[in-house]
């Protein structure tokens, strides 16, 4: 048992991935960091209890332990900017979104630092994605992986002035069929905005498993943290979180019954 990551098999070919969702810091890495990086102001806060109900329907979930400080799950080890001309995190990134140092000064992970923490933290990960995605095609046929994320509505930082609320990506349709993520941008989400393919297109691990012709699907969804939390705060608001979890399981439902459409 791996004990970087939890991974929960479900009964139909849908995966949702929530590669962001961790806050530990080991103790070694963490007697480096600055307060900031203690207290992991950027976690996709909450995606476990988002999607509470996706067990029951038989869906798979993989989520990390660790924090995107330690390794973010989500970028490629080469170190590609998945979005060229865009401000992006790195790898093992030393900055908060709000560009605060998470690093005491010099005390930055080296090449021989990251290269450990590919080993121990990502390669792990994302060996048990890419071993559950061919067993469940192997089974299913057909395979529909979910890339769950959240973020503030305003970081200046990514992108200019507030974010929509759901948020789409199907790298410009290459991760995923046209007419899945059709049916998707024609859900009715009211009364939150919602756009497919804007800022966020999908990181590394839609672009990186989703491949439609072999019929695995990979779709991104960055929600906005304001539909149900107390922004700036890390605060879960029970009642915003409860409206939004509606439509965030007419999304999830739809995903799952394209995945068991012949």
């Amino acid at each position: 048992m791996n004990k970087s990551y939890d991974l929960v098999t479900g009964k139909i070919g849908l995966l949702i991935s929530m590669p962001h969702n961790g806050q530990l810091i080991p103790d070694s890495i963490a007697a480096t960091m600055t307060n900031t990086g203690h207290q992991v102001p950027d976690t996709d806060w909450y995606m476990d209890k988002l999607y509470d109900f996706a067990q029951g329907l038989g869906i798979s979930i993989i989520k990390p332990k660790y924090s995107r400080y330690v390794i973010d799950l989500n970028r490629n080890i080469d170190g590609i900017n998945l979005y060229p001309g865009a401000n992006s995190t790195e790898l093992c990134p030393t900055t908060a979104f709000d560009l605060s140092p998470l690093y005491i000064s010099g005390q930055e992970p080296d090449e021989a630092e990251i290269q450990r923490r590919i080993e121990l933290y990502w390669q792990p990960y994302h060996q048990a994605l890419n071993d559950t995605l061919a067993q469940m095609k192997a089974q299913f046929g057909k395979v529909i992986l979910l890339d769950a994320h959240s973020i503030l509505s305003h970081v200046p930082r990514f992108f200019d002035g507030q974010l929509p609320d759901f948020n789409f990506g199907s790298a410009n349709g290459e991760s995923c069929s046209s007419e899945l993520i059709n049916k998707v941008a024609q859900l009715d989400l009211s009364p939150y905005s919602s756009v497919v393919n804007g800022r966020f297109k999908g990181g590394y691990i839609t672009r990186g498993y989703g491949n439609p012709k072999e019929n695995i699907h990979a779709v991104q969804l960055e929600l906005s943290q304001h539909t149900y939390m107390d922004e700036p705060s890390d605060r879960y608001n029970e009642q915003k979180a409860e409206q939004v979890k509606e439509k965030l399981q007419v999304f999830v439902q739809c995903l799952a019954d394209f995945s068991q459409e012949k």
